[in-house]
């Protein structure tokens, strides 16, 4: 353990406290501090509790390990009778708390071993006489501390997860901790800044801050209590659990651990984690220069005829060999009987036999040198334990033969920079920026559907099945160093390796926004995850709590998944939390206030230079404040100067424009109002205005995307109403950047939010690094 090189100098815990704590039977702790430091009594605490084959320190020896690391503890004295007990309650000061001391005492409470506020040496006495009635031969000694008074109770502690490893608690404590569970997590290692940031996460922050006539809790000694518990967690490797309840805050803010207990033994470890597969070989599976499909069929709707189909509409420009028993010619093309029959190399073989017949392709592969397979086949381990076993195998030989393989229980893979569309759904979404990996084929269609209907382009997608070798985190790997991709995109049921996730995201969300969809967050997702990923999903809390950690933008829903990753990958980030807006509507301005201040951003009131702009713009009876509602002006020029204005604004990080766009449906109508009520109308003279209503949207989008370059800030808006032409994503000529457009406010606002968030993360980053480097 190195916790005591870190250790802050700490002063006096609490002012009142004169105490020196002391093991039953040992020297004081002063007695011993020209012999050893703290941190190598702690390390002899948790050595001698292994060889005397306890599993738990008890609670002054917890204390003191806790102590060593920075941990603000309560000043208390051990003593190994009642007199000692007596004299210990004297030099301290009464009230006192006397509790039994013992390795077998871990449940003190339940068993009536504690005794509060023992106002004199009487009631001392008895309270003694009682514990050691009470405990009978578990009775070590007694532990005597002050009394400390504090209506603000919290509970710090550590645990170990298979996937993460040492997770940071702190939280709500007392009687209210199970009733609201209002605590958050950090995965160790946890800066002072993160720390910071959980206790801002807290519901119950308030009670933090000055409160009914106490001050301010020290969140000093709050940081160094968090810090201290991941420090403990990286560096005592024999600790598996740490409890602090209560942290108690006193009427002065000071924050003293009055109780503690840490847990000894072997670390959970999460099952069969995966080899990290090369990035290159990840690439080269998305960029073949031919493939080969084991299980071609001519059956319409047959995953062996969908994906040739597809790939084959999708302009794949490689060569394409059709591989199956029989030996019939399909659509067209020469089929061959086998994999060694094809008379050329091939990059990537595409498989869709049973489950049972893929394990002999492994020699065939190796024979034929193909590195690459995409295996589209179920069967496997999300149908129980006998599919777990044969993806296993399958995964053993796989491996031995140097075949990589993508799957099994896909539903296919693009890259539309390459024209490799192959998956079993029809559907060519346009080359973009957006890496995305879903572990669901359906939502994965459902996505890939939105973004081709949305104009989202995409970069690469992979449903990525089973997982059997290539894994979540080995895509965030790749998305990491491939300069094509700017955000990258996730639905994730479960991890398989949730030290390796958590590093990788850590490292992409520093270079790119990483969106992420988690399935699985209640039991019954859980449930759903297992039945058809043959993985069970990782607890929501901490899941969510590591996004947050590493800067990971978590989406609520399925249409967060695109509506993030269009905002992320077409505007540039706010640089804060100040949205001006302007609105056709009232209402629609005073709804997105509304949300934005419920979001976390806040809506600055105009400031009179930027009052006496518009004022040249609006009729004098416009609202002067923001929202600005531009009051019924339906001339195209309007919004544009508006907009301008407000984004040059200097107490303006983004801008939100409510029904600037979406007009053409009811120009339209109004056109088809008028030709119907007098056919006499001229047909070129009633098309002009939905000819200049669309010139003005192109304006428009153009303009935006002209201030946000020369600016720096997002631009993006709600859509009057939406038509058969209406997209999220507008492509502008030319420019870095494009119109954003979402159909309601709320989405807009969610999307806005998420990027200043991710933006405050990102600024917290830089500033932890350089501290770093000056330190």
């Amino acid at each position: 353990m190195t916790c005591d090189k870190h250790m802050p100098v700490m002063p006096g815990v609490m002012t009142r406290n004169a105490g020196k704590p002391r093991q039953a039977g040992a020297p004081a702790d002063s007695d011993l501090k020209e012999k050893k430091s703290a941190m190598e009594l702690a390390e002899e605490i948790i050595g001698k509790t292994k060889a005397a084959g306890r599993k738990t320190l008890t609670e002054a020896e917890s204390k003191q390990v806790l102590k060593a690391c920075g941990i603000p503890v309560v000043a208390e004295e051990t003593a190994g009778s009642l007199d000692e007990a007596l004299a210990a309650a004297a030099r301290i000061g009464y009230p006192v708390v006397l509790k039994g001391l013992g390795t077998r005492l871990t449940h003190k409470t339940e068993r009536g071993l504690v005794h509060l506020n023992l106002r004199d040496r009487e009631e001392a006495r008895t309270a003694a006489e009682k514990i050691m009635a009470d405990a009978g031969a578990d009775l070590e000694g007694f532990l005597v501390q002050p009394m400390i008074t504090g209506r603000r109770e919290f509970v710090a502690g550590l645990f170990c997860d298979p996937q993460f490893g040492p997770v940071v608690m702190f939280g709500l404590g007392g009687i209210f901790t199970e009733a609201l569970g209002d605590v958050v997590f950090r995965v160790a290692p946890v800066s002072e800044a993160q720390a910071e940031a959980m206790l801002d996460e807290l519901r119950s922050r308030n009670l933090l801050g000055p409160f009914r006539g106490e001050a301010a809790a020290d969140r000093r000694e709050l940081v160094a209590t968090i810090t201290g518990l991941s420090r403990l967690g990286l560096t005592a490797p024999d600790i598996t659990e740490i409890d602090i309840n209560p942290l108690l805050i006193d009427p002065q803010g000071t924050v003293c651990a009055v109780d503690a207990l840490i847990v000894l033994g072997e670390r959970p470890v999460a099952n069969e984690p995966r080899p990290p597969v090369k990035v290159e070989d990840i690439a080269r599976i998305f960029h073949p220069r031919s493939v080969a499909f084991i299980g071609a069929s001519a059956q319409l709707g047959k995953w062996g005829h969908l994906l040739m189909t597809d790939l084959v509409t999708g302009g794949y420009e490689g060569g394409i060999y059709l591989v199956n028993a029989k030996g019939q010619d399909i659509a067209g093309r020469k089929t061959y009987p086998s994999v060694a029959d094809i008379p050329d190399h091939v990059d990537l073989g595409i498989v869709t036999l049973p489950a049972s017949q893929v394990r002999d392709l492994i020699p065939k592969f190796q024979a034929k040198g193909i590195k690459y397979m995409l295996l589209i086949s179920s069967g496997f381990s999300e149908v129980g334990a006998e599919g777990r076993e044969m993806e296993r195998e399958l995964v053993r030989e796989a491996a031995a033969a140097g075949v990589v393989i993508l799957g099994p229980n896909t539903m296919g893979i693009l890259n539309p920079h390459r024209k490799l569309y192959c998956t079993g759904t029809p559907v060519w979404p346009k080359a973009g920026s957006i890496g995305l990996v879903a572990q669901s084929g359906n939502l994965g269609t459902q996505l890939l559907a939105f973004a081709e209907r949305e104009g989202i382009g995409i970069r690469a997608f992979s449903g990525s099945g089973n997982e059997a070798m290539i894994t979540i985190e080995d895509y965030l790997n790749g998305f990491e160093v491939d300069e094509l991709t700017k955000t990258v995109v996730l639905y994730i049921e479960s991890i398989k390796n949730g030290r390796r996730f958590f590093t990788a995201a850590w490292r992409v969300a520093k270079k790119k926004p990483v969106i992420v969809l988690k399935g699985g967050r209640t039991a019954a997702g859980n449930r759903a995850a297992a039945s058809h990923t043959g993985a069970m999903a990782a607890n929501i809390k901490l899941f969510n709590a590591a996004c947050r950690q590493t800067g990971v933008v978590v989406a609520d829903q399925p249409m967060d998944l695109l509506d993030l990753s269009a905002a992320f990958s077409s505007l540039p980030l706010p640089k804060g939390k100040r949205v001006a807006m302007l609105t056709m509507g009232g209402g629609w301005g005073v709804v997105a206030s509304d949300l934005c201040i419920e979001s976390g951003l806040e809506a600055p009131h105009l400031t009179p230079d930027v009052i006496a702009e518009i004022d040249k713009l609006l009729p004098p009876y416009w609202n002067h404040s923001n929202p600005v509602d531009l009051v019924g002006q339906f001339d195209p020029a309007i919004p544009l100067q508006v907009m301008e204005t407000l984004v040059k604004w200097d107490q303006c990080d983004a801008v939100i424009h409510l029904g600037a766009v979406g007009r053409n449906y009811f120009v339209r109508n109004m056109v088809k109002a008028t030709t119907t009520a007098d056919p006499t109308y001229p047909e070129a003279f009633v098309n002009l205005g939905v000819e200049r209503e669309a010139r003005g949207e192109d304006a428009f989008y153009k303009k935006s995307a002209e201030l946000m370059e020369k600016y720096g800030k997002p631009i993006l808006g709600v859509i009057l109403l939406e038509d058969e032409n209406t997209k999220t994503v507008t492509d502008v000529p030319g420019s870095p950047y494009k119109g954003v457009t979402f159909l309601t406010p709320e989405r807009a606002v969610k999307a806005l939010a998420r990027m200043a968030e991710y933006q405050v993360w990102l600024a917290r980053e830089e500033r932890q690094n350089k501290a770093r480097q000056l330190a």
